[in-house]
């Protein structure tokens, strides 16, 4: 379990992307903020549920892009994207090698629109990420931090430019759009050209495609390529019987700020085994079909502007990968009647 659990941290490399982010000039963070990644990149790293992660993945009906439970079907939406990470649901949709001549860097000969993360990374000040003998988490991030900070340009200009849009890719190809493996996608890159346009995107729903395109992968294939934190944070707020979260700041928005991860020493395979056999026995009564009631809208402008998405069958777009969000299968989540649908209880040894 500890190398699957070091893999999902690392493969989201949060920790390095919070360190250039805070190594950012202020007119850098706020041009970020000004593209409506600032909440989410303010976010605090959420340990991975590795085990409730597979449980639901083990659960995913590709063909309706939804978990199936014995009660019905839940599936995480644009409100859920919204309200969890901060990003824009709304907007236009993420479709489009400009590597060399706006990064700087070279790509993958086998596939052009990869990058090295290393070199990536390299490029904006972090060339070593590893930890250093006896060092803690906060001298790490410190130490990143100051490193970001000595090579990052400090005036603006089209090295600071070509610096943002690096930090982009690492944010997008990494966090919102993560793939297996150490390189890093640069499918969006075409979208960060003009950098004026670039929060005018509707980022979120991308993650939420990507993610639910991804799910669809063998249940063999252990973890899950995306944000997968977006799960674990719906479980907690849909499913609090299971007890998977533990709750901390309470009010602060977005609303991964608000868990902890209930450390669990059980074994992978006993773990997912005890949350299956919750899921089948959670009562009706116990769903929390809308989480969200009583919430303090006007402090997240960012589900404002999403709201006129959330009730809506809609296709979400990443690039090539187009899936359907079905908001008939899951009416409850909208407060609406939906029947309860009885499934067989899935047999495991």
């Amino acid at each position: 379990m500890f190398v699957l659990h070091s893999e999902l941290w690392s493969r989201l490399g949060w920790a390095v992307v919070r360190t250039i982010y805070q190594g950012l000039p202020d007119f850098q963070r706020t041009r970020l903020e000004e593209m409506g990644f600032g909440p989410f990149l303010r976010l605090d790293e959420l340990t991975p549920n590795v085990g409730l992660i597979q449980a639901l993945k083990e659960r995913w009906d590709p063909e309706c892009h939804s978990f199936l439970l014995p009660w019905g079907h839940m599936t995480p939406t644009l409100e859920d994207v919204a309200r969890i990470t901060g990003l824009r649901v709304d907007g236009r949709a993420v479709t489009g090698e400009l590597a060399e001549r706006l990064l700087g860097l070279a790509v993958t000969r086998e596939r052009s629109s990869l990058v090295s993360r290393t070199g990536l990374q390299a490029s904006l000040g972090v060339a070593d990420a590893r930890h250093q003998t006896g060092e803690g988490q906060a001298d790490y991030m410190a130490r990143l931090t100051e490193d970001a900070r000595a090579a990052l340009a400090e005036e603006e200009g089209a090295a600071a430019d070509r610096d943002l849009r690096c930090f982009l890719i690492l944010v997008i190809g990494k966090l919102i759009l993560g793939t297996r493996g150490d390189p890093v996608s640069c499918r969006c890159l075409p979208l960060l050209e003009d950098l004026s346009s670039v929060g005018s995107y509707a980022w979120g729903a991308a993650l939420l495609a990507h993610l639910f395109d991804n799910l669809g992968t063998p249940s063999r294939e252990t973890g899950v390529v995306g944000f997968f934190p977006l799960l674990q944070v719906w479980a907690y707020h849909h499913l609090p019987s299971l007890g998977r979260g533990v709750p901390r700041r309470s009010g602060a928005v977005p609303l991964l700020q608000r868990w902890w991860f209930r450390h669990d020493e059980q074994s992978l395979r006993l773990q997912v085994t005890l949350i299956h056999d919750a899921l089948d026995t959670v009562p009706f009564g116990h769903v929390e079909w809308t989480p969200y009631v009583g919430e303090d809208d006007a402090a997240q402008p960012w589900v404002e502007r999403g709201r006129p998405y959330f009730g809506r069958d809609i296709w979400l777009h990443a690039f090539n990968t187009v899936v359907p969000l079905h908001h008939l299968l899951v009416a409850r989540t909208l407060g609406l009647h939906q029947a309860v649908v009885e499934f067989p209880t899935r047999q495991r040894p």
